[in-house]
């Protein structure tokens, strides 16, 4: 497992570029909630402690994971330097799991190739929803936290 023993809340403060005055927009799906509002707290602090000013971060929600292209592409267009895409998709007994999961990995990939704003891809395909509490603040950090690092990165790569 590529998180075993690993927790993805650390990183290295000295290595993230400064970004007080740059705009993130996050949004975040409805759907799995518990985890989802996890994620975004992970990713909201992640901001802030790196500097970001509370004002310059906008959170939109949309119902589901599948939604969080269109929203993400409509955040794009809303003066942001880059966008984290939050959400979980959990396994079920159907193949509305794998289809959920390639859609999202496609449009975000879609909308990083299209547009020149950055979208973070912070969806979280777990097998149970213990392992998305795992990863959403529990044992395993917060993937929302290594979401915002990542944005800020590239945002920064972006100027």
């Amino acid at each position: 497992m590529a998180t075993e023993n690993k927790n993805l809340s650390e990183y290295d403060k000295a290595t993230i570029p400064s970004v007080k005055n740059f705009r993130f927009g996050i949004v975040v799906s409805e759907w799995n909630d518990k985890i989802t509002e996890g994620l975004f707290e992970g990713a909201h602090s992640a901001l802030i402690d790196n500097k970001v000013l509370p004002e310059n971060i906008l959170r939109w929600n949309v119902p589901g994971s599948y939604e969080l292209i269109f929203g993400s592409k409509k955040m794009q267009e809303q003066g942001v330097d880059a966008v984290i895409a939050i959400g979980s998709v959990i396994q079920g007994e159907t193949k509305h799991f794998d289809f959920v999961c390639e859609a999202v990995s496609q449009g975000i990939k879609d909308l990083n190739i299209l547009y020149d704003v950055p979208v973070i891809f912070c969806v979280l395909t777990d097998n149970n929803l213990q392992q998305a509490i795992d990863r959403s603040g529990g044992k395993h950090g917060n993937k929302g936290t290594e979401a915002a690092i990542a944005a800020i990165k590239m945002a920064a790569l972006n100027k």
